[in-house]
């Protein structure tokens, strides 16, 4: 197969991730894990569920999870700085600290955390695909999951011996390596995967809207270099204990070091050093018409903050099952004990929670249903579903729709300084269609007594009296997504989406940092023999960071982006990649700063 069928091959499967289309790739071949707990065809799936596969992060060489997610309609992400500063997620509007957070499974949302999940520190080079399922999904899921569930998923050995690695350098003396390897027989598999990461970076503050010295980067300003380091390690192991039943086991370790501003100027001491661990082991046990799996999991977060420490752990028991009743019908059910401990702090919840689900097709029509029950023993008992449908008219049309309610517990680190919050509720609907290759969505979601952070003296930074709220009342999240890809004939694929989004507390007033309107775009070309080239970007429309429609405007611009891709023969191939083309000058939020034109140069090998 020479290279040009080959990358028109790799176009069409990127272009099947998102939209449903009989004439490009079958959709069959992407199976998907996180809309029920089970593997299904995405085209099986009623929720609204987006996909980046393997082929795409190869294709673009995004330098983290951060930068991949935010292709995507419906999503947004901002930064207290450069690479490996935090990171604000926001699916439809919704923040990071509602949306469940998953890698291979292993929950990654941090209970001593404020923001969620430490999606920063997540590298991308041993991807195999990156779910997100949009919309309440505590049905299926529990708590943390009223925003959406995003579940990362690694590589799988293959069989025989095989193995990667990749070397980057590129501007603020950055520096990358990755390696892979791996080996499968019919006893069992092991894959070991190393990462690293630095960079010199540049200064995480700059200065805010309305100073003098507004406009000008870091460096201009003689500001102190932000420097980050990464290094992540991971091994899987599995053995096949019999033709039916099988053991897993998997340990990840990420390490990251990086110095850090605050928002009021620039600082010469501050430094976060972070030791994260994830382990996990199943059984599973497989049958004709059904398959029993048993899981143990821990996720360990140890992070030094300057000196403040928060020490937290979630241990995870569960035991889960499919069931295929009928040719058209199958059941997922199980149950599931959750430890929640901020070390440092003492604080500590259970959860027990036992679900089911239950997938329908009738001809054309494909129905699900979920229900979960929680016993939060820091709680009141919690109920809640999802029903999905959808309908395929034609190969080329079809409509579905979803209507999930959703619980989201206060972190231990909100119940350190408020014990008196109580947990959010929520309830989402979103209804869409699909024709060929473009794809329209609705969505609507409330959530009732939202949490909020509530500081009376905000320009002291070292005070002692911000604490948390319920607000009362219910904040609202409605808008809509558009998303096309389109083959343009042979060798161009161009790929649009575009996102609407009114975000509005109970008082009807605009919640600080979301987008009005956001637009992504990309055009790929195979025309040239090995050679693959990319040309992307995005608009950000009006955002304001404060509540309200007021603070600083950090919104209206425009990126571009470019990657240009050669494979030089069947082992190596490199690429360069230039990001902020244009050298735009924005901040995403007032007072931290953003990369300026920068390049990046790569060489992979495959074997």
């Amino acid at each position: 197969m020479n290279n040009k069928i080959t990358t028109s091959l790799v176009a069409s499967f990127i272009l099947a991730t998102n939209v449903y289309s009989s004439e490009t790739f079958q959709l069959d071949e992407i199976t998907v894990t996180s809309a029920t707990k089970s593997n299904q065809s995405i085209k099986d799936v009623t929720s609204n569920i987006d996909v980046i596969t393997k082929e795409e992060i190869e294709e673009r060489n995004f330098s983290g999870v951060s930068e991949a997610l935010n292709t995507l309609s419906g999503i947004n992400i901002i930064s207290n700085g450069g690479v490996g500063q935090n990171d604000s997620l926001f699916i439809r509007g919704v923040s990071s600290k509602r949306i469940l957070i998953l890698v291979d499974g292993v929950r990654y949302n941090e209970p001593a955390g404020l923001s969620g999940a430490p999606l920063a520190q997540l590298l991308i080079d041993d991807i195999e695909q990156i779910e997100v399922v949009k919309g309440a999904q505590s049905g299926i899921w529990g708590a943390d999951a009223s925003g959406g569930v995003i579940n990362i998923i690694t590589t799988t050995a293959k069989k025989g011996f095989h193995g990667n690695a990749l070397v980057e350098m590129g501007s603020f003396n950055t520096k990358k390596y990755a390696t892979t390897l791996s080996n499968r027989t019919d006893l069992g598999y092991i894959k070991v995967n190393a990462n690293r990461t630095e960079t010199r970076g540049f200064s995480a503050f700059e200065a805010k809207e309305g100073s003098s010295d507004y406009g000008r980067r870091g460096n201009e300003l003689g500001y102190e270099r932000d420097g980050y380091q990464n290094n992540t390690y991971s091994i899987q192991a599995g053995l096949n204990l019999s033709d039916n039943d099988e053991l897993n086991f998997s340990y990840k370790k990420i390490n990251a070091k990086y110095d850090y501003d605050s928002s009021s100027g620039d600082n010469t001491t501050n430094k976060t050093d972070l030791n994260h661990f994830f382990k996990s082991s199943n059984y599973v046990h497989t049958e004709d018409n059904y398959d029993i799996k048993l899981n143990i999991q821990q996720s360990k977060f140890d992070r030094d903050q300057s000196g403040f420490i928060a020490k937290s752990l979630i241990n995870e028991f569960g035991i889960q099952s499919t069931i295929n009743y009928t040719n058209d019908g199958y059941l997922v059910l199980g149950a599931n004990k959750q430890n929640f401990e901020h070390i440092t702090s003492e604080f500590k919840y259970q959860t027990s929670g036992i679900f089911l689900s239950n997938t329908n097709t009738f001809g054309k029509l494909l129905l699900t249903q979920a229900l979960r029950y929680d016993d939060n023993n820091a709680f009141d008992e919690k109920v809640t579903g999802k029903l999905g449908v959808k309908y395929n008219f034609t190969k080329d049309f079809n409509t579905s729709a979803n209507y999930g309610t959703a619980y989201n517990a206060p972190t231990l680190s909100n119940l350190n300084r408020t014990s008196t919050l109580k947990p959010e509720e929520s309830k989402s609907f979103d209804i869409g269609f699909e024709y060929k290759n473009l794809k329209v969505t609705y969505f609507d979601q409330k959530i009732k007594n939202l949490i909020s952070y509530n500081d009376p003296t905000p320009t002291n930074y070292s005070n002692d009296d911000y604490y948390y709220e319920n607000i009362e009342g219910k904040s609202r999240f409605k808008g809509y997504e558009l998303a096309y890809k389109q083959n343009l004939g042979e060798d161009t694929l161009l790929s649009l989406n575009y996102t609407h989004l009114s975000a509005q507390d109970s008082d009807g007033e605009d919640l600080a940092r979301r987008a009005k309107r956001q637009l992504s775009f990309a055009v790929d070309y195979y025309g040239f023999d090995k050679l693959h080239l990319n040309a992307n970007g995005s608009y950000v429309g009006t955002r304001y960071n404060d509540g309200n429609k007021s603070g600083a405007s950090t919104g209206n611009y425009t990126l571009w982006n470019t990657v240009a891709n050669y494979k030089i023969n069947k082992t190596f191939s490199t690429y360069l990649k230039i990001d902020n083309l244009f050298n735009k000058y924005y901040q995403t939020i007032d007072g931290y700063a953003t990369a300026e034109r920068s390049a990046y140069i790569g060489l992979k090998a495959t074997f």
